[in-house]
């Protein structure tokens, strides 16, 4: 019998090499590299299994009737925006998050809803005993809900009892690297025995009609554990984020199949699991610092939902040869081209500065629309001249220092007068928009030079008066 060939793959983005070495040159990281059998050999002789001859299947053509995927909506409207409406029958979904984010109080409180409405949903637990589940589930008053339980690793095992009876609507593993099957000689964990249980469980969830949740670790770096092959066969990975500090999560879609792939969920983690918010502008403005320099309020919009946040910044002298620049919460990128474009052309200068720039309750910003409202704030900090509270910022800064306009501006607007502001500093829109049905005393900015000269007029003002009055 021929020698089994064996390779050295990496633990962390599944590259293969066919000798050991200490770094994987394809990330970068030490000592990830395993030995493994990359066939993935099943118990029989290769010659046997080369010899079965493929069956034939129907063609179709382009045309046909499209019928829109049946969902099941899963009763949690947040979980049901980022999914696209509900689970479609057959679909795989990867969930990743940090641990102790609250992937498994989501799950559980998920599957309990789905379950209460006559739904056949089956949670298997790879990491936690049955018990553990039902602690989970009597702390957040879920007991009752007629979720079938078990705590089971091999896939095989799993797939035969799922098989049985009326197939399930909602099955959930968690998580996937804890699955091992018998076609792989790997063990637990690793790159090829993710892979193969991956593979099985999405052939069951499409033969069957299942929808299939599989929960993923992530790497110390925020990425899904495991190959990236298994984001390529799955049809949504969504990501679940959050700060340690804070009670807030975000249900965020990086990739969807079915759906929108730059919508948010925002849930709030409290003693009884986790709350939906329905209006995350009211919860990321709760403590807004009034009348303090440095701080910004944005219109921003993810996905199709406008969202309300505060953007911090702090400028001050440095004692350091290289100023500092640090940013959470957004690009530093961004932050960059912003100092570079107010040095430029607006003559600011913060060569002599630290940088410190923050999005208030941890929500990451993506749009550049947040330039206005960051190149505001630096402003403000760097000449003690508070904003006015009842104003929001954004628009897109060029290289050039023109403010450019931003997409779904009347919907920013919108949500700015229903949460009680009253001016907003935007970009020159175009007429006929339906920006002025909001209600809002608009601003129109064309430069950033404008802006800059206007805030730093409001900063002498109250130097002088403070000089003044002492």
């Amino acid at each position: 019998m021929a020698k089994a060939v064996l390779s050295f793959v990496c633990q962390n983005c599944g590259a293969a090499y066919g000798r050991w070495q200490g770094k994987c040159e394809a990330c970068g990281e030490w000592n990830t590299l395993a030995e493994e059998d990359p066939s993935g050999a099943a118990s029989g002789p290769v010659s046997l299994r080369a010899k079965r001859k493929g069956r034939t299947f129907a063609l179709q053509s382009l045309t046909g009737e499209n019928k829109e995927a049946p969902r099941l909506a899963s009763a949690m409207a947040e979980l049901d925006r980022v999914t696209g409406g509900g689970f479609v029958r057959g679909s795989v979904l990867l969930l990743g998050g940090d641990p102790g984010i609250g992937k498994s109080t989501l799950l559980i409180q998920a599957a309990s809803m789905m379950a209460k409405a006559k739904h056949r949903v089956v949670y298997i637990s790879g990491e936690e005993a049955v018990a553990q589940v039902r602690l989970r589930a009597e702390r957040l008053g879920l007991a009752a809900a007629p979720v079938q339980l078990a705590a089971e690793t091999s896939v095989e095992d799993i797939i035969a009892t799922l098989s049985e009876g009326t197939s399930p609507r909602l099955v959930i593993i968690d998580s996937i690297q804890t699955m091992w099957t018998d076609t792989v000689e790997s063990a637990p964990g690793t790159v090829t025995q993710v892979r193969a249980s991956a593979q099985a469980l999405i052939r069951f969830a499409k033969r069957s009609g299942a929808a299939l949740i599989l929960v993923g670790h992530v790497t110390k770096d925020g990425q899904i554990a495991g190959p990236r092959v298994v984001e390529h066969m799955v049809d949504a990975v969504l990501s679940f984020e959050g700060e340690g500090s804070q009670q807030f999560r975000i249900l965020r879609a990086v990739k969807n199949r079915f759906g929108p792939t730059d919508e948010i969920g925002v849930f709030e983690m409290t003693g009884l699991g986790l709350r939906e918010v329905h209006n995350p502008s009211e919860l990321f403005l709760s403590e807004r610092d009034l009348g303090t320099p440095g701080t910004a309020v944005f219109a921003g919009v993810e996905g199709t939902r406008p969202v309300l946040v505060e953007l911090q910044a702090l400028v001050a002298p440095t004692s350091l040869g290289t100023p500092r620049r640090a940013v959470v919460g957004w690009d530093p990128s961004r932050l960059s081209m912003v100092l570079a474009v107010l040095e430029a052309h607006c003559g600011v200068k913060l060569s002599a500065h630290d940088v410190y720039l923050n999005v208030a309750g941890g929500l990451r910003i993506q749009e550049p629309a947040a330039d206005l409202a960051a190149a505001a704030a630096l402003v403000s900090s760097l000449t003690n001249a508070p904003l006015p509270a009842e104003a929001v910022y954004f628009g897109e800064v060029s290289l050039s220092g023109a403010v450019r306009p931003v997409p779904l501006m009347p919907a920013r607007l919108k949500e700015a007068a229903k949460l009680g502001f009253a001016r907003a500093v935007l970009p020159e829109m175009p007429r006929g928009d339906g920006a002025a049905d909001a209600g809002l005393a608009l601003h129109s900015v064309g430069s950033l030079v404008s802006l800059v000269s206007e805030i730093a007029a409001k900063g002498s003002k109250r130097r002088s008066a403070a000089a003044g009055g002492g």
